[in-house]
Formats: C-alpha cells, structure tokens, sequence
C-alpha cells in the first residue's frame, strides 16, 4: 500500500446497498485512479434541546439515524447536536422531515463528497493510500484514505467540436491534442493530409468517439460553448440511436442535464474535466467585445476561420459535406486547433489549477465563489467550535457599495491616479474583519487592549484574535507576491479574483455567513478612508477630481512632465501610507495594511459631465498617458470603451480625442468626418451589436430596436426555410434605416445617416467640444456658401 500523489478531476458520492460510497477520479505519475470510499455517513446538525424530537421523528419514518451531543454551538450560542445518517438519501428525507416539524437542520445542504474533502483541507492536490489494484487504463484504489497534498498535474487536454447540418445531424467530429489529431468523418474513404477516420454513418461516428476516448484517455476535454452545443447534441444523437455515450473512464456514461430554472446545461463525465471555453475565459475575467470563437481567436491570436455569417456558414458546411469533405475536415480540425492555441495563449488549464489548489473548488466550476469561501473557512470554524449558519434572504439588508465621489468635470492638464492596493482585502486584514470573529467581538467591551475588541460599523465589532479570514487573505496576498515576482501570471490572476471574491461573499444573501454588519464593516470603512485620504491630498494642495472605490484622482493644477509627476506621486503615497499606519496605531492599537500606490500620471484628462447636464459623470472619463511610441488614450465607461456602441461612434472619438489632447485643432475633422458619414463612406462602421438578453417573445411593451431587428430577421428566415436565430436570446447585429432597425444581413433600406450623426456622432462630441469652447451642432451643419 504505497503512498501516492495526485490531482482530483471528479468527485461523486452514491447510495450503495444501504450505505454510501464516495468515488474520486485522479490523475498521478501512474495514471488516472479510482480512489473509493465506503461507509462514510452524511452528517447535518440539529439543536441539542431538539435532539429527542429528531430522534423520534427519525423513528416514524424508519430512518435509522445516529445522534449526538457534541462541543459544537451555532452563532447564537445554541448548543449542537449531530444527526448521522447511514445514506444520502436517508439524510436527505429525515432532514425534510425535520423542517416540515419546523425543526431547522443546519448545514444539510452540504454535499456528501464536498465534506468529506473540505474537512481533510483537500484542495485539488491529493495524498492517498489503500488497495490498489490494476484495471484496463487506470487503477481501483479501494478503501482509500486520503489527505492534502501540493501535487501539480500535468493534464492530459484534447479539444473537441462537430459538425452538423442546420438540423443536429453529426458530419463529423474533430478532436486535437498531442497524443492525437483527427477528425472522425461520415463518408467513403479519400486520401486526405489532413488525419480522417471515415466512418459509414452517423451512429458508427458515436462509436468511434467512444473508442477514441478509451484509446487516448484524456483528463480534460475543452471547447468552444461545448457543453450547451457539443454534448447537448452528442447526447440527443446518441438516444436516437440508443447509444450510452460511455465517454468516462471505467466505461461509465456521461450524463447531461439542464437546470430547470436557468436553462444552464451541465455535463458530468466520471474521470473526465469538461471545460467551455468561453465560461472559463470569463471565470479568468476576461473580456471580448463578441464571444465568438472567431472573435476571440482573432483578438488573442490574430487568426480565425474563413467563413463569418451563421448562414453563409451552415451553407458552406452543408456544401462541403456533400462535395468537399477534406475542406469539412479542415475547417473542423482548425476549431479544435483554435481552442488549443486560446487556452495555451492565456493559460486557461494552469489557471483552473491554481484555483483549484488554493480553494478546493472543481476545475471546471464556473463562479464558485461562494463554494471556495465555505471550503476554505467551514472546516475552521467546526475546529473552533461552531457549525455554519444557514441561508437567511428573507432577513436580508444589503451594505452599502464601493466610494464613488461626485467628480468635478473639466479638460485637465495632469492628473495622478492613486490607488489602494486590494482595499477591502486590506480592510478585512486591517480591522480583523471575520464572520467568527464578530460572534466573539460581540461579546466583548469596545478599546484597544488585548481583551478589547475592534469597531465595525452597523452595530459590528471584532475580536483580536478568535479569527481566519485576516490569516487566509494574509496567505494569499503573499502567495501572489511571489507569483507576481516569478511572473506566474495565471496564478496571480487565480488569487487575486479569489481575494477579491471574499468581500462579495460576505455581501451576498446567498452565502451562509452573509451578514449586514460584515459587508458594511468594509464598505463604510472604505468610505471613511477614501474621504479621509480625500482631505490629506488637498491639504497638500492639490485638488481631487474624483474618487470610485479604491482610486482617487488628482489634479496637479498645472502641466507637470513624467519626472515631475512621479516625484509627487510616490511623495503623496508616502505620506498618506504612514499617516494611515500612525492612525490606526494610535486609535485602534491595529497594524496597518492599508497601501495607496502611485497607479498613472495622465498627460491630459478628461471628466466628462451627465449627458445633457452640468454634473459631473461617474465611472466616465478619458485620459491621455505615456510617451512617444507608448502614448495612448485610455477610455473608461465611454463609447471607445463599450461594445454597443458603434465603430462609427469610436473611431471617431479616438481621433477627436487625440486632436484635442494635443491641442490641435479639430473643426476641420468634425466637418469632414459628418460629410464623410452622410456621403456613406463609413458605411461598414454602423453596424449595431446587441445582446438578447431574454426570449424574443418575452419583449411585449417598449420593443428595443435590437428585438425588432431580431424579428424581422427570424421572420426571413422562417420564409427562407433556415433556421431561426434569435428565438432564444443571443446576439444580433443591425443598423438603422430610413424604415427603422434592420437585421445587417438582410438589410433592404436606405440606412438613416441622420439617426447616426445624432445618436452616435454627437454625443461624443459634446462631451469634449465644450471644454474647447466648440460645438458640435455648428460644426455640424452645412456650410453656407457666400453669395
């Protein structure tokens, strides 16, 4: 019985012959194995004074139940008692049973698996040990034991997509790794360059994909919006032909299901990670001004497919299936390739590594945030003493958000931005800020000795030693330093979202440890220190322009070249840094890990006011840094910046910018770029993108312009025998036309220059003209001629 390493890809726990049985799937040095675990029993917990009811109740229905006491209390101090079950389903009907006595069971929702891992601290790497014995493509490790580890895997990743007609009948599939680069075709044989296995029909395309995976045993499978579309059709096929798509390793079936409230799809593959693309792109917070994968591949890598248009696709698919199949496989095999090249491009798999070894969470968990909170902090707290309280939405009180203070607007010569460095995860470390941490604070006097505890806000206050959350933020803040200083970009990213998640946790009703005075303490701390370090800036004499959450932004009051810049900047971040430090010394006896950092020194700035207003906007501004080859114009919240505004609208606003920033005069521009707009020479930058956010007949009052395109386009289609595009949400591209909004490929009217020159044009104009003493309506109108 060797000791073995190695990295969770799935976790399942079953009822079996009365009892239960957990299986792990893991990759190590020696291959996959199959760790399982018997007769681990769910546990949830009951009040002690209802400990007899529980049992009682749990006789009525013939659960065999065992119950004890334990040294465990609930944040309200109500002594714990503990209900094991010796099935999940067992667990599952007393605890149902319990509520409808209006006994509340606590922490029942917990899953089996998700316990036993969270309370041996396992997250992601594995240490295990029992009977091992070898079975064809991966090992049986029965009675495992099982403890944390620091194991990095290398996965092995292959990228699948089909192919299909409009109707989801399978062409072909393609799958690319380094073990093996093909692509399973329907057809007769032909010589080919590219890899083909040509099969007779669409069920032999099924069977073959099942004996790939056997033969090649991948842990990871990624793609391209490839569980909604992949594997929702690979399974739709494969119960046409009454197939089990037995795609898991040990032959067992994949399973798919959809949520019934979302819609969302999820598919389960024992021993096997399924990753999208796009979901574990966004997990990364990554943004695209589209999601497709030609979009995207075309923006990180500079390369993407040929065809463009969805029905110039389908008929492109439709042709090449029936009189060109190696161009099929080609364009096939180069999506597989694509998806390859994204996620080695940003490091998508490392990523979804390091997040699972610092949170425990699964590597295709999308979100998680609140799964990663409870995995690291539940198995502290029951060491300390207490067991997690339950959801409450119905007592919920929101906290107020981040700082955002009214700007002053205006054309500005030098502007500094100082930023907080991850404020509300130096706050929780400042403050000592922690669900458990409030329970004991609260039962103490207010003041700065040790047996004292520490202010909060909205009746909060902490205690200055029973806490984790200071500690575990203290852990990832120094992991990401060395991160940042081996230039571990991935595993930076990974714990920086992870930081960043804690505070929303605590600020949302659906986390257990939601509390009103948590959350508050750390935004109304925030505010207290934006507006504190507000008043030390400008008694130094320089004016803040605006200030959003953690940023604060300066005006120099005059033009300051970038040595000159730098120099205040890092002498405004000194001092306030050891302000800070003397302050919460003095007045709370607490260390500071606040840290305002020198972030940008723009040249020009610009802080916009409210469209049609004289107030100053929010989270709007514009502002010109770097010099020579490295000047560039950074847009936040303006129209360069957003994806539904049009190319029209931003590569206008880039150029009218640059004029203005450096000082040259742009009235010449304005008339031509108008005249250049009305003569339709910018006709490919009107294109509107919009999202569907909801189903085309959800829209009744007030029909958006994109939801009228939409019709119109599905109504064609509809006429035209294709498939209709827009029924349930996505994107729709169109402009505006003398008859009104029209889908982009099927557009018949004369396009309204006019709506483009006053909804597009400008807007962006009057948010800058005016500081230059311009305007836009003048600049605008036809020259007249002199008689």
């Amino acid at each position: 019985m060797t000791i073995q390493q190695g990295f969770l890809l799935t976790r399942q726990a079953r009822d079996l012959n009365g009892t239960t049985q957990i299986e792990l799937w893991v990759t190590s040095e020696d291959g996959p194995c199959q760790l399982l675990i018997n007769n681990e029993r769910p546990v949830f917990f009951v009040a002690q004074d209802q400990q007899q009811a529980t049992q009682q109740i749990a006789q009525q229905i013939g659960v065999d139940c065992d119950i004890k006491a334990l040294p465990l209390k609930h944040f309200d101090q109500t002594p714990i008692a503990a209900c094991y079950c010796q099935s999940i389903k067992a667990a599952q009907r007393l605890s149902q049973h319990l509520i409808q006595q209006d006994i509340v069971p606590f922490e029942e929702d917990i899953r089996l698996a998700d316990r036993y891992l969270m309370e041996r601290f396992i997250q992601g790497s594995i240490e295990f040990v029992g009977q091992s014995s070898s079975q064809p493509g991966y090992h049986k490790v029965v009675n495992a034991k099982c403890r944390k580890s620091n194991y990095t895997p290398s996965l092995k990743v292959v990228s699948l997509d089909l192919e299909c007609s409009e109707k989801g009948i399978l062409y072909s599939i393609g799958l690319d790794s380094p073990m093996d680069s093909r692509v399973i075709m329907i057809g007769d044989p032909q010589a080919s360059e590219t890899p083909i296995q040509w099969v007779a029909d669409e069920k032999a395309l099924l069977e073959a994909l099942i004996t790939w995976f056997k033969r090649f045993d991948p842990d990871v499978i990624i793609g391209w919006n490839v569980i909604d579309f992949d594997f929702r059709l690979l399974h739709k096929r494969a119960d046409w032909h009454n197939i089990k798509l037995q795609l898991g390793r040990a032959n067992q079936a994949s399973f798919f299901r959809t949520s019934n409230t979302t819609s969302q799809a999820f598919i389960s593959i024992p021993g096997r990670v399924v990753m999208d693309g796009i979901d574990t792109l966004k997990n990364a917070t990554y943004h695209f001004r589209r999601w497709s994968l030609e979009s995207v591949s075309q923006e990180l890598l500079g390369e993407g497919k040929q065809i463009h248009n969805v029905h110039d696709r389908m008929a492109e698919i439709n042709h090449m299936f029936r009189h060109d199949k190696l161009s099929l496989a080609r364009y096939n095999l180069q999506d597989c390739v694509l998806v390859n090249k994204i996620f080695a491009h940003t490091h998508l798999i490392e990523f979804a590594i390091e997040r699972a070894k610092l949170t425990g969470v699964e590597l295709d968990r999308i979100g998680g945030s609140v799964a990663a909170f409870t995995n690291l902090y539940l198995p502290q707290l029951h060491r300390a003493g207490y067991i997690a309280p339950n959801l409450q939405p119905e007592n919920w009180l929101a906290s107020p958000g981040g700082y955002v203070m009214d700007s002053i607007p205006n054309l500005y010569d030098s502007v500094l931005v100082l930023d907080f460095k991850s404020l509300y995860p130096s706050i929780i470390r400042s403050f000592l800020i922690d669900p458990m941490g409030l329970i004991e604070g609260l039962k103490q006097p207010l003041g700065k000795n040790a047996d004292q505890a520490v202010a909060g806000f909205r009746g909060g206050q902490f205690h200055r030693q029973h806490h984790f959350l200071p500690a575990m933020i203290e852990h990832l803040w120094a992991a990401r330093d060395v991160a940042k200083q081996n230039n571990d970009k991935a595993f930076s990213q990974a714990i920086k979202i992870i930081m960043n998640s804690f505070y929303g946790v605590l600020g949302s009703s659906g986390c257990r440890f939601f509390d009103t005075r948590l959350a508050s303490s750390i935004t109304m701390r925030g505010h207290e220190i934006m507006k504190q370090t507000k008043a030390l800036i400008e008694a130094k004499g320089y004016q803040v322009i605006y200030g959003d959450t953690d940023s604060t932004f300066v005006s120099l009051n005059g033009q300051f070249n970038q040595t000159q810049a730098d120099e205040i900047g890092k002498a405004l971040v000194n001092y306030i840094n050891q302000w800070w430090s003397d302050h919460l010394e003095q007045e709370y006896a607490l260390n500071s890990i606040l840290e305002l950092e020198y972030e940008t020194h723009y040249k020009k700035f610009l802080m916009p006011t409210i469209r049609g207003q004289e107030t100053g906007s929010k989270k709007r501004y514009a502002g010109l840094i770097g010099d020579g080859q490295e000047e560039r114009i950074v847009f936040k919240g303006l129209e360069s910046a957003r994806t539904d505004w049009t190319l029209l609208a931003q590569s206008f606003q880039q150029q009218l910018y640059s004029m203005v920033f450096h000082s040259e005069d742009p009235t010449q521009f304005v008339r031509q770029f108008v005249e250049d707009t009305l003569a339709g020479r910018y006709d490919e930058r009107l294109v509107y993108q919009k999202r569907l956010r909801r189903k085309l007949s959800e829209y009744q009052k007030n029909v958006p312009p994109q939801v009228r395109a939409a019709r119109m386009a599905d109504e064609i289609n509809a006429q035209m025998g294709r498939p209709l595009q827009y029924q349930n949400r996505g994107q729709i591209e169109y402009l505006i036309t003398l008859n009104g909004p029209e889908p982009q490929e099927y557009l018949k009217s004369a396009i309204d220059y006019q709506h483009y020159i006053d909804k597009q044009l400008k807007p962006v104009a009057d948010a800058i003209l005016p500081f230059i003493g311009l305007d836009f309506k003048t600049l605008s109108e036809p020259q007249l001629g002199l008689f």
